[in-house]
């Protein structure tokens, strides 16, 4: 576990593709677990450990999860991310360029629960969410492009679903139109950064997550 920022109310920590932040019916052993483990261990705590997991991403997806370690923070993180106030960049390896080198991204999206699975639509439709993001082309390397991408909302995969609706399917994204999956089975997409003020510090908070140890993604270096 590789441990990006941490004080005594929050731990930013960079998740590895394959790992899920929260247990599942999967039954392996989550992220969550891992970190309460490590301060367990490192600050010596007796009992319990308490961890609050104020968002996700999805098991394919690597970078940046940020915990809260205080129920303080936890109350405050979940009013801050729901209300817009957590500012996530996410760098994204697609193999179709778009046709506008940057844009924004506005449909509405409808989950299936079954297939778990989001779709996109360009109107409103029952059980829709619209769903918002921005992009911007940032590098190429001889086959692909990496996108950068900011959410204005956060949605079922909302990443995936609406770079494939605007025929720019992730690398490795069988789910939403990738040709192929990636060797390990991640998807090319990292959360790469995350900013936002200190819920109970009140001091700007920047974190970065390095690029995975993967040829093409150390090729946009």
């Amino acid at each position: 576990m590789e441990v990006i920022y941490e004080d005594n109310h929050i731990i930013i920590v960079n998740k590895q593709s394959g790992e899920i932040v929260q247990g599942d019916k999967t039954g392996d052993r989550p992220l969550s677990d891992i970190v309460k483990d490590y301060i367990k261990e490192r600050y010596a705590k007796p009992g319990a450990v308490f961890l609050g997991v104020v968002h996700r991403l999805d098991r394919p997806v690597s970078g940046l999860v940020v915990f809260a370690r205080t129920s303080k923070a936890l109350a405050r993180l979940n009013k801050m991310f729901a209300e817009g106030e957590v500012h996530k960049t996410y760098w994204a390896i697609v193999k179709n360029a778009p046709r506008e080198p940057e844009g924004t991204l506005e449909y509405w999206l409808v989950r299936n629960e079954k297939q778990n699975k989001s779709y996109a639509y360009d109107k409103e439709r029952p059980n829709a969410k619209k769903a918002i993001l921005k992009y911007k082309v940032i590098g190429h390397s001889d086959n692909y492009t990496l996108l950068e991408v900011q959410l204005m909302t956060g949605r079922h995969h909302q990443i995936r679903c609406q770079l494939a609706a605007m025929g720019c399917p992730i690398k490795g994204d069988l789910k939403y139109g990738a040709p192929r999956s990636n060797p390990d089975g991640s998807i090319s997409l990292l959360s790469r950064r995350v900013e936002f003020i200190h819920p109970v510090s009140k001091e700007l908070i920047v974190a970065e997550a390095p690029l995975p140890d993967d040829t093409l993604w150390q090729s946009f270096r």
